[in-house]
Parts: structure tokens; sequence; C-alpha cells
């Protein structure tokens, strides 16, 4: 707690120094808002069996980590239709083994925007979303991060551009979203296998439009990557190297309950290496070192994937989702993770039942695989941006998290979750991981 309070107390002040922001509201219609959000995230994991490791193994040895996050919502009106918003964030935090190695799916969604055990102030997002209405009744939007409260038509189309993340747009789901209040491991907020464009915090520069019409919606949007494969700087040439995404949404009930189906194709267009180039120069040239993935770099090449998310509510208490995705996986990963292949399944149930409305349990199941030509590399001994062990006793990449969040008060959440990895970083030779988490959280 001695950790977060400083930061708290600026995300206060600048409440008291932004205050017509704060409470501008229109009878009908929310003009200006700013929201503040304050996460920290601990973790620990045992001592696990290996057989050997290399350069981007996870550590076998008992270790911890930690992420802290806190995060200013500015947003505000500038005429009908348009919303304007900017997100300064600051964020410290230590990955097991100092360096983010060793997984497949990784056990905290904010690790991403660490930055050591300084504290370090970024823009996180600075965009405008434009809204065109085209009738078909009312719908009310309640007031939330980067969302103002107010009345859309429920057949309208949407435009947002400047810097945000293409899952600000993308691949939403009830239960399984936002690792800051739901499951933490990357495998269940998101496609594992949905490298999308962004910089290394999973940002980017781009635009995104949506065509709602009665219970469909179709999304379509390109954003840039970064310069090279999972690094900070911007590469702008948005027409040579980019990131697109196309998305169609179906909203249904099933048995009386709501319920969506969404299907994502994704297009990316980088200078990226190709695992079978690679793997040609490390067996020709074992001298030139396992990372052989970065000297093969040279033309431009494309990565697509596609995938389905499903979510479908079981009653008022809560529901359950399903990812599936299936990318190429020829070529290095340009902006997420190592995985090729991405199965989540599980649920969510907030605690009405036994009197704990404001608490939530959740439960999921994840499993990872990689490409045949990105395996045989590792195999080979070859390392790429998050994994290699040296060798390679090939098994999908497993895992079961849970969670239980405890309303505190109706604006502090305490979490306590626990994830076990089986096969980590694809390898039978290593693990299980048994991994506990503590997370508190607070929005206002």
């Amino acid at each position: 707690m001695v950790l977060v309070r400083p930061w708290a107390c600026l995300m206060y002040c600048l409440g008291v120094l932004l205050p017509g922001l704060c409470a501008a509201q229109a009878a009908e219609e929310q003009q200006a808002d700013v929201k503040f959000q304050l996460t920290y995230n601990w973790q620990r994991h045992g001592s696990f069996r290996q057989a050997y490791s290399a350069a981007n193994s996870l550590p076998s040895v008992r270790d911890k980590m930690y992420t802290f996050s806190t995060t200013a919502h500015i947003g505000g009106r500038p005429w009908q239709g348009g919303e304007v918003y900017f997100n300064p964030e600051i964020a410290q935090g230590v990955p097991f083994g100092g360096n983010l190695v060793g997984l497949g799916g990784f056990t905290n969604g904010e690790i991403t925007r660490a930055a050591g055990t300084s504290p370090t102030i970024y823009r996180q997002r600075l965009f405008l979303r434009q809204t065109w209405n085209h009738g078909g009744g009312s719908e009310k939007i309640e007031s939330d991060f980067n969302q103002l409260a107010g009345s859309v038509d429920k057949n309208r189309f949407v435009l947002t551009v400047g810097n945000f993340s293409t899952l600000d747009v993308f691949d939403d789901n009830a239960y399984a979203k936002d690792p800051r209040a739901q499951f933490m491991n990357w495998s269940n907020w998101t496609y594992a296998s949905f490298d999308y464009a962004a910089d290394a915090r999973g940002f980017g520069w781009g635009f995104a439009g949506e065509w709602y019409r009665d219970d469909w919606v179709v999304r379509f949007g390109r954003m840039t990557g970064p310069r090279e494969p999972n690094g900070l700087p911007v590469d702008f040439a948005i027409g040579r190297h980019y990131g697109d995404q196309l998305e169609i949404e179906r909203a249904y009930t099933l048995f009386g309950q709501p319920g969506r189906a969404r299907l994502l194709a994704w297009r990316n267009r980088a200078v990226l290496g190709s695992f079978s180039d690679a793997l040609a120069l490390l067996r020709a040239n074992p001298a030139a070192g396992p990372q052989t993935i970065v000297a093969v770099r040279g033309t431009p090449k494309v990565k697509v994937g596609i995938g389905v998310n499903l979510e479908q509510a079981l009653g008022s208490d809560g529901g359950v989702f399903l990812r599936a995705m299936k990318a190429d996986g020829k070529t290095e990963t340009h902006a997420f993770t190592e995985v090729d292949a991405s199965l989540s399944l599980g649920g969510a149930l907030n605690g009405r039942s036994w009197g704990r409305a404001g608490d939530t349990v959740g439960l999921a199941f994840a499993r990872n695989a990689l490409s045949d030509d990105r395996r045989r590399y590792l195999e080979a001994g070859g390392i790429s941006f998050f994994i290699g062990d040296g060798a390679l006793n090939y098994r999908a990449e497993q895992i079961l998290e849970t969670y239980y969040s405890l309303a505190a008060t109706k604006s502090l959440w305490l979490t306590l979750g626990l994830q076990h990895i089986r096969n980590p970083a694809y390898n039978a030779d290593r693990g299980p991981v048994n991994v506990v988490a503590f997370r508190l959280h607070a929005h206002f």
C-alpha cells in the first residue's frame, strides 16, 4: 500500500485541478468527464522442474513480480456527435526474472506497460470518436472509461481516429476482457494468437470504423505497428507497414438470454523474419547463434489470422465465453506474444446469490499452440522474442486460471488469483508452474 499512495494522491489532485471536466453534464448528454483508475498486481510462482534452460527460459526458482499503473481518462464533446479523449498514465513494474520471457500466455496483462522500478509517465491514448446517427430507435450509453453518458441511435456509424489500442474497438467480451478487473492471463483477455499491430505497450495510431445495424455490427480498421517486432518506437509508414482488422458481430437470444458472436480476421504487413529462413541459416551456420530470426529480417511479409469470439449470459448473475483463433505462424511475432493457435473458454459469476453482488468469481481454461515452422525452429535451438529454452519437447501450453474479486467498497476491489501452467513455453521438459496473484484495483 505504501507504493500506491503517492500516485493515488496525484490522481486526486488532477481531479481538483480539472473541476469543469469532472462535473460538466447536460440534462441528457454528458459533456465532459474525468475518471481515474489505479491497479497494483503482485504475483509469485514457486520453484518448478526443469531439464535445461536458455536465455529465454522462465526462471525455475521461486520468484515474484509486480506491476502498478494509474491512469486518468479525460474526455469531452467538442461538437455534436464528437468526443475527444486523452489518457495519461503512470506505470512501473518488474516481470518474473527481471525479463519478460518464458511463456506464451503471460500471467499479468499489465506487464507490457511496466517500465522497471522507476515510475514512468506516458501518453496512453489521444483520440477522436465521431458518431453519425441513422435512426432505428435510441440506446442509452452509460458513463465509463473513455465513454461519456448519453444516447445514440441503434443504427449508426462510429469512426475512431488517433492514438488508441486495437482492443479498444475489436474483440469485446463481457466476461473476459479487462486484466485489471477480470482474468489476468494474456490468453484470457483476448485471443493469444491475435498478433494485433501496436507498440510494445499495446497501443498505436490509426482508425477504426463501426457500422451498427439492428443486431449486427461490422468493424474495420488499420493500425500502426512497431518499427521492429515488439519494439516501442512506432512505424508511421501506415501505407506500407500496418495491421488490418475486420470483425462481424451478431447479437442474439438463446433460451431467453442474450449472447453475442463475433468473427474476426486480421492481416499484418511488416518487416518480419520467417522461421523457415531462420532455421535454414541456423542449420547452415551454427556459429550464427540461436537468434537467427533477427538476421533474416528483410522485405516486408504478410501475416494473417482468423478467430471466433462467443459470449452467452446464463442469467442476470453471469455467463460464459469462448475464443478460438488460428494464425498462419510462418513469421515471427509482430507485436503481441508467441502463440499461433489459441483457445480459451470459461465463465464469470457475480456474488448476488450469496449476498455479495459486487463480488465476482471466474474460472477459465486456455490452450496455446505453435505452428510447425515456429516449432521446428525452437526444436533446433532457436530463440525468438519471448521464448527459447535451447531445445524443445513440444506440447501445447495449457493454463487453468481462477480468481475471486471482492468488492471492498463501491470503488475498490481486492482480488486473489491462481494460475496453473502446464508446459510453459510449449516445453514438456519444464514445469508445471503455479502462480498466486493479489490484485488491488480502484476506479472513481
